[in-house]
């Protein structure tokens, strides 16, 4: 006997044991007792309280379920190792197939030594940094997994995610996060199990170009970063999972004859707040035992859409440059989110009007032509331009910090950000945010602290895939993932990877 009980509601600080003695009232013999879903109710600042839904059973222990395994595996390589690649490699294995996956950048062990020394020293690795290396941006920006999407899959992101050391309530959380202390782990972890399983993992090395058989792949033209060694690798195909920032990659690919097209996306700045003062406006005064408070916002006050991403709680703003002469911003937050400030993207939406409809790469150029003036304004050494919202808001320039100290920690110099972002995001940057301060009190802060630019929020191209997952110009060519324009963020990125996997399988399948 299977059974579910929801809108269960606890008290904050009352023991989830509580939950137990539930399911047991209403099946004494109780073998399997799972927690399949948690959320904060925090509308009613005077009752704020946690609400469940759990599912018991009387049956023993769930069997996992078994994965149809390929007779004659093919050559598979998995172009990049991010959330995509990575996920797309571990239901590779399920299927018996033992993937290659391609990294330019290093293991994360090795980079994270690159990117602290980036951070102290402002010495910038183009090949091994906050956006490219085993795991991806992903790595180095909270870990968070919750999704606008309803996709099937998300269920088993969330599942693997915590069989690989992610805290177990990333299963049933409603915002689940890992935080990118604990992800370190979780990619060690799962690349232990790939290499344990025939998988093999190529660091520091880059695809800069195919072979063809026909109208399909037949290898893979590497060059390994280290040594510049150039070789050829012979594949039965590969998926195309390289992330939004692998813009040489993008080039690479127009030339080679791989069907794109050109892709809106949004840029605009990370906008920072005292964490104890987003407490208050979204809890209540005295608030204890509580997560530390996000928020989710969306303003239509412009014609331009502007809204929040990847919003870091008690996390920091830090430099994510993969290219010299541009800066780059992106938010973290380690597991326990207990730093003094919040953050997250101030995003405005970009039309193709903007940067060029009729050139592929216009909003590739566009995105670096931002980060070039960021990278100006900040005095040419990455440190970031900041600017006090309430002097953003009155056009003049910032002389000095209030209550909210910035934490990006290459370095700030006070700009004006009307000189970094397009007119159209600073009109619109001007109306979102008080209107937004209407939903969450205090957003407006004249003390909230800009820094430009976040330019990396989604891909400025698509890599066109047909029915089959293949590219339409190159058969046994699956683009999968942020990179080729088909998903955004870590949990819609992972899922991505899954079904580009069971398109393979179903391929070879019938092969």
């Amino acid at each position: 006997m299977i059974c579910r009980l929801d809108n269960i509601k606890l008290k904050i600080g009352e023991s989830e044991q509580k939950l137990l003695q539930i399911a047991k009232k209403k099946l004494p013999s109780v073998k399997r007792f799972s927690i399949i879903k948690k959320s904060l109710d925090a509308r009613d600042k005077g009752n704020i309280f946690w609400v469940y839904s759990i599912a018991f059973s009387d049956d023993d222990e769930e069997v996992e379920r078994p994965f149809e395994k390929l007779a004659n595996p093919p050559k598979v390589a998995v172009i990049g190792s991010g959330p995509a690649g990575l996920f797309c490699a571990l239901r590779l294995i399920e299927h018996g197939m033992a993937p290659i996956i391609i990294e330019r950048g290093e293991k994360v062990e090795e980079r994270k030594n690159t990117i602290q020394k980036f951070f102290d020293s402002r010495i910038l690795d183009t090949n091994s940094n906050v956006q490219f290396g085993e795991g991806g941006a992903g790595t180095f920006s909270d870990g968070k997994l919750n999704t606008q999407t309803r996709d099937g899959f998300n269920k088993d992101v969330l599942s693997i995610f915590a069989k690989f050391g992610a805290p177990e309530e990333v299963a049933y959380l409603n915002k689940p996060h890992v935080g990118s202390d604990k992800l370190f782990t979780v990619l060690q972890n799962i690349r232990k199990y790939i290499t344990g399983r025939g998988g093999e993992y190529l660091f520091n090395t880059q695809v800069i170009g195919f072979t063809k058989s026909g109208d399909g792949l037949k290898s893979l033209v590497l060059k390994n970063l280290k040594s510049g060694f150039v070789s050829e690798l012979s594949i039965d195909c590969a998926v195309l999972a390289v992330g939004h920032s692998a813009r040489d990659t993008f080039e690479m690919l127009d030339k080679s004859g791989i069907a794109m097209e050109a892709k809106e996306f949004a840029l605009g700045v990370r906008i920072e707040h005292l964490a104890s003062e987003i407490g208050k406006a979204q809890y209540g005064k005295g608030f204890v035992n509580l997560p530390t408070a996000d928020y989710k916002l969306v303003s239509h006050a412009h014609e331009r859409t502007v809204f929040t991403f990847c919003m870091c709680p008690g996390g920091v703003v830090i430099p994510s440059a993969s290219e010299e002469g541009g800066v780059v911003t992106n938010g973290m937050s380690l597991y326990k989110r207990d730093g003094e400030n919040s953050n997250s993207a101030l995003m405005v939406q970009m039309k193709k009007e903007d940067f060029g409809a009729d050139d592929l790469f216009a909003g590739m150029r566009f995105q670096r032509e931002i980060e070039r003036r960021a990278f100006e304004a900040g005095g040419k050494n990455y440190a970031a331009p900041v600017q006090l919202y309430g002097d953003f808001l009155k056009d003049r320039a910032s002389s000095g910090f209030k209550s909210v100290k910035p934490t990006y920690c290459a370095g700030v110099s006070f700009a004006p950000l009307s000189g970094v972002l397009p007119e159209i995001a600073v009109r619109a940057l001007k109306a979102a945010i008080p209107d937004m301060d209407r939903r969450l009190k205090g957003f407006a802060s004249p003390d909230a602290v800009l820094t430009g630019a976040e330019t990396r929020f989604s891909s400025p191209v698509k890599v066109i895939r047909g029915e089959s997952g293949e590219s339409v110009s190159l058969k046994g060519l699956y683009p999968c993932g942020e990179g080729s324009g088909y998903s955004g963020g870590i949990t819609s990125s992972a899922a991505d990877g899954l079904k580009t996997a069971e398109k393979i399988f179903e391929k070879f399948k019938t092969h």
